[in-house]
């Protein structure tokens, strides 16, 4: 059986070679894949979602595509290779978990997990708490994982009240506010739901994400109930027909 990999890495060498490749894949820039490598992240975690193994299968070939694209602009420009990017992580996860392959053994608990991150984070330069969250993240991901570095130096809330309160202040904060100010408040106001979400122990992108997934089906199903176009009802009976879809679900 030939090596899958070396096979990869073999045809997007062809396809970026600048005189015999394909022109679409040649022209290609870090910038202008970047949009795919993230779509394809999302559609891995809709294949997962969706339990479909098959599907995954497939998704995750087109994240690696990803990757090995990346690694070969990086090598024609002189940076790393792919192998570079192999033996980075491999080194990253042998030192992330010297309970395995070193001679610590035991169990590794959440407290030594994080301060191996953050002796990471120091010896790459970082200086602040906030340093290496990704901006690319989608904002709720992101306003989390801002918050809980804040939480690991201690500026958090003990319980749910004082997020409760807050979020409470912004909503009210967001009415009072003027035009101008509006989508400041605003932003505040689903940065305090984050940290509202957070204090319960959910994780705010997956709570949202499912209840997307909710209002797409409930909305489907009243445009099912409805007779003729559901657009030209009215509220009340469009109204009615939600509260019948959601009674369904019972």
């Amino acid at each position: 059986m030939p090596n899958q990999m070396q096979r990869l890495l073999e045809i997007m060498a062809r396809l970026r070679d600048p005189d015999k490749g394909c022109e679409w894949d040649v022209a290609q820039t870090f910038e202008t894949i970047a949009p795919y490598t993230i779509e394809e992240a999302y559609e891995v975690a809709d294949a997962i979602e969706r339990a479909d193994m098959e599907d995954l299968r497939g998704e995750l070939g087109d994240l690696l595509l990803q990757v090995v694209f990346h690694a070969r602009m990086a090598e024609e420009a002189g940076d790393f290779a792919f192998e570079d990017v192999a033996r980075s992580i491999s080194d990253k996860m042998e030192a992330r978990h010297p309970h395995i392959f070193g001679d610590e053994g035991g169990i590794m608990d959440g407290k030594q997990w994080e301060d191996l991150k953050a002796a990471e984070r120091a010896s790459n330069g970082s200086q602040s708490a906030m340093d290496g969250v990704a901006t690319a993240l989608p904002a709720l991901l992101r306003a989390q994982k801002l918050q809980k570095r804040a939480a690991r130096d201690g500026f958090d809330w003990p319980d749910t009240e004082g997020p409760a309160d807050k979020l409470a202040e912004e909503m009210q904060e967001l009415r009072d506010a003027s035009p101008e100010q509006k989508f400041e408040e605003a932003g505040d106001l689903l940065f305090a739901a984050v940290n509202l979400v957070r204090a319960y122990g959910i994780p705010p992108e997956d709570a949202l994400r499912a209840a997307n997934a909710k209002f797409e089906r409930r909305y489907r199903g009243m445009e099912a109930l409805a007779d003729g176009d559901f657009s030209k009802l009215g509220l009340d009976a469009q109204e009615a027909l939600w509260q019948r879809v959601k009674k369904s679900e019972v």
